[in-house]
């Protein structure tokens, strides 16, 4: 990896911390100076590099708690996002802007399934604009450009690529997050909140998690886009829930079951009182091969309102991404050899951990 792509034009950190990249610890002592070293003779790629970073620092924050610190940035004219780790059971926050000033922050809402929060700020800069959103999921191996408040050395950025699309990332709720973007930039405890950004200057995800193994994740912008106006508005935002626990038709689970080809995705348990609870038939036994627990039994998931199903990833980000609490979806399923549809009316993701979707 060269010293290009892991460039930090506001300080560094020695220490690698691997886990939730938001929160720091708050450490004693003043804020860290700002670089008033002169400049270098640079690259191409580093004018692209300076100027996305110029162009949105302006609306990057740093944001505190009595716990810790992190990272936001500016959505609209009077909020910010954040991590809903970051700011945690918190209802006020200290936000700084670039122009060193503190401010009073109010938070408006939270959403722990999607990791996402949104803090009202009443006098933010005039130079302080939203930060525009990439329109559709970046390809992998796009370059990106990561910008945050690693170790408390604010206005830090780190670049990398796009390592990978349609990740399932833990919850603090115990779900899991669809739809998340992977990364190999550098993402420290401090991050967390800030914006993973191409190099056209737009928002592909919010960073959520990352260390020093040159794995980082963030919220895919469209996930992003989806829940943070409902946590404006109301404060909250509600999942579409189905209520099943499912596998990949791995050849193991395919032979076990006696199914002609690995496809889909097994029903290993529904949940009590779940949508799909006398829709869909779990598995009702397992068996063991070498030691591996396979699931026996249960109707296999094939495709979601015409869309083939061939990850659980795929499930997740469909219903995260397409559906609401309400809506009716219909299910193509292999059910003792035959294949049919059934519709399933999706419930409300209720606030418990579990591996459910």
């Amino acid at each position: 990896m060269t010293a290009t792509r892991r460039r930090l034009l506001r300080g560094s950190a020695s220490a690698l911390i691997v886990g939730l990249a938001g929160c720091a610890a708050i450490p004693s002592g003043p804020d860290a100076p700002d670089d008033t070293s002169s400049d270098t003779p640079s690259t191409a790629a580093d004018d692209t590099y300076t100027s996305v970073y110029e162009d949105a620092i302006d609306s990057v924050v740093m944001i505190r708690t009595g716990q810790g610190q992190g990272t936001g940035f500016v959505v609209d004219d009077a909020h910010v996002v954040t991590n809903a780790h970051v700011v945690g059971r918190s209802t006020a926050v200290d936000v700084r802007f670039t122009d060193g000033q503190w401010r009073s922050g109010s938070v408006v809402g939270t959403d722990p399934h999607s990791d996402l929060a949104a803090v009202a700020v009443d006098t933010a800069p005039s130079v302080a604009t939203p930060l525009p959103f990439v329109d559709e999921q970046p390809r992998v191996g796009r370059e990106v450009v990561a910008i945050g408040n690693p170790f408390n050395l604010e206005g830090t950025v780190t670049t990398g690529i796009v390592s990978g699309t349609d990740r399932s990332i833990p919850a603090p709720t115990g779900y899991s997050i669809p739809d998340a973007i992977q990364t190999d930039a550098a993402v420290n405890p401090g991050n967390s909140g800030g914006p993973l950004m191409t190099l056209g200057g737009r928002v592909a995800a919010v960073i959520n998690s990352g260390g020093g193994d040159n794995i980082a994740f963030g919220i895919s912008a469209a996930l992003t886009e989806r829940v943070v106006p409902q946590l404006v508005e109301t404060g909250d935002y509600d999942h579409a829930y189905a209520g099943v626990s499912i596998a990949a038709a791995t050849p193991a689970v395919a032979a076990a079951n006696g199914l002609e080809e690995s496809r889909g995705l097994l029903v290993v348990e529904v949940a009590d009182g779940a949508p799909a609870e006398g829709v869909l038939e779990p598995s009702v036994r397992a068996r063991y091969r070498d030691g591996e627990r396979i699931p026996v039994g249960g109707d296999v998931l094939l495709a979601v309102d015409g869309t083939e199903l061939t990850t659980k990833e795929d499930l997740g980000s469909y219903l995260a991404l397409e559906t609401r609490p309400g809506d009716t979806v219909e299910l193509t399923i292999s059910r003792s050899g035959s294949e049919l549809t059934v519709p399933l009316e999706l419930g409300t993701r209720p606030l418990r951990r579990g591996p459910y979707r």
